[in-house]
């Protein structure tokens, strides 16, 4: 029950667990894979993006570039003085050709030295050398075709934005360099293009050159920056020089950016189009959160559901617990009764006995008395001792401390065989039905307390009925004790088999006035009777109990007031192969001694006393020790003195048991006999093939058992031999 209810609490405290890790565990698979999603969205966005940032750098660089051919073609084998007397002409044309370029700041024809000829700003140009600038020192040297330079400021007198310059190399006729045509290009204006197309928060764009040079950059930079081509930009890009997607912290700035990169044509430029990694998991977040929105209220309200449940579920424990405290403190309250009447009804009865012993034994005191008077009193001292330790047997068999003696025996033949002995028991009036199977119904149990429990069951009957009516005894077979009330509340076999043989039933019908139903609960509890004082000691139905709960059975009862009650006796059935052959009368020899060697172990001063002197009397040697270790001494020291070994079984220190258990390790070719009058380990685990004499017993019955016992040893030596 209890384990039970911890494996319930137990469930409820891993329900709420799961309640919170699965759903835990969910969001986190979900919140994975939706952020793998948002990212390879964004990563498809980018691209996107940068294909159309590409492509409009590259439009824009092949109209500047087509625009410088076309120039230098109207220049091409024109001196410096043609140009300059042309200076008006060309600058109008330059203009035009600024005007119709929102991406051209001005453009620019050079002489050798660096000074303009003619530009579209101003006309004429003023006397100023450009030859430190980049668009034109580079093509001094060697012809590069178009080159890009780095972003510059205007000089003076000229003012304006920023602007990087796109140049191409003047030869002449027979290859010298001549002079530069060059155009200026806005970043602005690829940064107003970016701000249309990068509407996205953390939206990002940058142009710049192969060597890092950067020239516009989104959002917008108050400093010139420059990429190191071995950093970590530098090197993602040298590994994937054509185009590539990278997550990396900017340099500009440190913000952590999702970039995608390409290089336009066979410009030496790269555009590239990004991402804050930062406004990628604010997306994240924010679908994450529709699903939070609803799982978050679920999630808590299950958790609370749970934990109402395991908090009900503890409190209603908690009041079974206390139920079952009280229920425990009136079980040993009833327990307390029950052995308060249990002792009350033992000394009773036992002072009844005592009273007759003692008033007998001061009568055997007196004078002059009679021998049919003295024979008289010795009657009822034996009297009153059968009757003390019947009353004994009976407490323990009830205890389930009685030492058995099974036997194998047929239930059918054994009841046949009691009829003649219950019909005067119950008395004229009594009607006694039999029922028998044809079939051999074998047990193993006590015989002789299967007859007292047999006896006690009828009795019951008979006073039930108060001396007249029919009792029906019944035996048969049994699959299943049925699930009826027995006494003491014990444990029922159910549905139990024994050893898959089964059971036999003996039942025992009355048509007496019944049991009420407040009273079956305790009909088997010892001293519990409804008789009169004086008619009944209470012990009858609990040696019934005792006994088949010893014998592994069950005993039931099923009664209804003013219609009788049947008793029903379970014991385990063995198969018919276990009955022993029947052999032929065992001839006791005689009692007397004859010099038979005895060593007795017994603890108790005068019942050890006693058996010495009442063997002795009989003609055998007797050597007394009052311990079992003095005893395993003396067999060790000379065991063939002793014809028998004769030993209580409860002693402190070692056992009797344990004396018996050692002679027989050591070898020592003794027979042993115990005695005891109650033992636990006899009980539970019998006497291991040893011969046992209940106390109290006669001087008789121990000298019939020794001389048993020593007849059993010279058979086996003279076969031996």
């Amino acid at each position: 029950m209890q384990r039970a209810q911890r494996n319930s609490l137990r469930l409820l405290q891993w329900m709420m667990a799961a309640s919170l890790a699965l759903p835990v565990a969910l969001f986190a698979i979900a919140a994975t894979i939706s952020y793998t999603s948002t990212r390879d969205i964004a990563d498809r966005e980018i691209e996107r993006t940068l294909d159309v940032a590409h492509e409009h750098a590259l439009k824009v660089f092949e109209t500047i570039d087509r625009s410088l051919a076309e120039l230098n073609e109207v220049v091409r084998g024109l001196s410096d003085d043609t140009i300059r007397a042309r200076e008006p002409a060309l600058h109008r044309r330059l203009k035009r050709l600024t005007d119709s370029l929102p991406q051209l700041k001005s453009a620019w024809i050079f002489d050798a030295d660096g000074k303009a000829l003619v530009n579209s700003l101003v006309s004429p140009p003023p006397e100023l050398s450009f030859a430190d600038r980049d668009y034109f020192y580079a093509h001094v040297d060697q012809a590069i075709g178009t080159f890009i330079g780095t972003a510059l400021t205007p000089r003076p007198p000229y003012q304006g934005a920023r602007f990087f310059g796109m140049s191409r190399r003047r030869d002449s006729d027979d290859g010298r360099f001549i002079g530069v045509i060059q155009a200026s290009v806005l970043p602005e204006y690829f940064e107003s293009f970016y701000a249309r197309i990068g509407s996205d928060p953390g939206s990002f764009f940058a142009m710049g050159r192969t060597d890092g040079a950067m020239l516009t950059h989104f959002p917008r930079l108050d400093r010139d920056i420059r990429l190191d081509p071995t950093g970590p930009v530098g090197r993602q890009i040298a590994a994937r020089p054509e185009h590539g997607l990278i997550t990396i912290a900017w340099p500009s700035d440190g913000i952590e950016r999702r970039i995608g990169y390409r290089r336009v044509a066979e410009y030496p430029i790269y555009v590239s189009a990004g991402l804050e990694t930062s406004a990628i998991r604010a997306r994240w977040l924010a679908t994450i959160g529709q699903h939070l929105v609803f799982g978050l209220p679920a999630t808590a309200l299950l958790f609370l559901l749970l934990a109402l449940a395991l908090r009900r579920t503890q409190q209603i424990q908690a009041e079974a617990a206390k139920r079952r405290e009280a229920e425990e403190a009136l079980k040993h309250s009833q327990r307390l009764e029950a052995l308060g009447q249990l002792t009350g009804g033992v000394a009773h009865d036992f002072n009844n006995l005592l009273t007759v012993i003692r008033a007998s034994v001061d009568l055997l005191n007196r004078p002059q008395l009679t021998e049919e008077r003295r024979q008289r009193y010795i009657t009822a001292i034996a009297d009153a001792v059968g009757r003390a330790a019947k009353l004994t047997s009976q407490l323990l068999a009830f205890a389930r401390r009685q030492t058995l003696k099974p036997e194998v025996f047929d239930v059918g033949e054994r009841m046949q065989s009691l009829r003649d002995m219950l019909a005067p028991l119950l008395g004229p009036a009594i009607e006694i039905a039999m029922r028998l199977p044809a079939e051999p119904c074998l047990v193993r149990a006590d015989a002789g307390q299967f007859e007292t429990a047999l006896i006690n069951m009828a009795t019951n009957a008979r006073d039930a009925m108060q001396g007249k009516g029919r009792i029906t005894f019944k035996v048969e077979p049994a699959t299943t004790v049925p699930d009826t009330l027995a006494g003491a509340g014990g444990q029922n076999l159910g549905s139990q088999s024994s050893a898959n043989h089964g059971f036999v039933s003996v039942t025992v019908s009355d048509t007496g006035i019944g049991i009420p139903a407040a009273r079956l609960g305790r009909i088997f509890e010892p001293f519990f009777t409804t008789k009169q004082v004086g008619h009944g000691t209470g012990l009858g139905l609990s040696q019934v109990f005792g006994f088949a709960r010893q014998s592994g059975g069950e005993v039931t009862v099923t009664s209804e007031v003013g219609r009788g009650s049947t008793f029903s006796l379970y014991l385990p059935r063995v198969p018919p192969e276990l009955l022993p052959q029947r052999q032929a009368p065992n001839t006791a020899p005689a009692v007397a001694g004859s010099g038979m060697s005895v060593l007795v172990v017994e603890d108790n001063i005068e019942l050890a006393n006693f058996a010495a002197d009442g063997l002795t009397e009989l003609g055998y040697s007797i050597t007394l020790v009052d311990n079992a270790t003095d005893a395993l001494a003396e067999l060790v020291l000379d065991a063939d003195r002793f014809d028998v070994v004769f030993s209580d079984v409860v002693m402190p220190g070692m056992t009797g048991l344990d004396l018996a258990q050692a002679i027989c390790d050591r070898g020592i070719d003794v027979p042993v006999v115990l005695t005891t009058g109650y033992s636990q380990a006899l009980s539970q685990e019998g006497v291991t093939g040893f011969d046992l004499v209940q106390k109290p017993y006669s001087i008789e019955e121990l000298s019939r058992i020794l001389h048993r016992a020593a007849r059993i040893r010279r058979v086996r030596d003279g076969a031996a031999e």
